[in-house]
């Protein structure tokens, strides 16, 4: 690796206000906030809108899709066609 040319790798907490979850981990990120972590030291912090604590995927409150009313739907969109003409 060439010295001098990559981002700093350090230490940086991510924060989900929605859910109150952060956590810390080594990221290139930046930030100009900073938070005291658990631990007592001060690391920047980047907030973001969605992570695995408020995510519907992982909380397990996700929608269910309606398949079956979307086959219908288009069942009877194209039902009303004829075949095809061949040449």
């Amino acid at each position: 690796m060439k010295p001098g040319i990559h981002p700093e790798y350090r230490p940086v907490v991510y924060r989900d206000r929605a859910a109150d979850f952060a956590f810390l981990t080594r990221s290139t990120a930046t930030g100009d906030q900073t938070v005291e972590w658990t631990d007592g030291a001060t690391y920047p912090v980047i907030d973001v809108q969605i992570s695995s604590a408020s995510h519907p995927f992982w909380t397990g409150r996700q929608r269910l899709l309606d398949t079956e009313g979307r086959v219908e739907k288009f069942r009877a969109k194209y039902a009303r066609r004829g075949p095809r003409p061949t040449r």
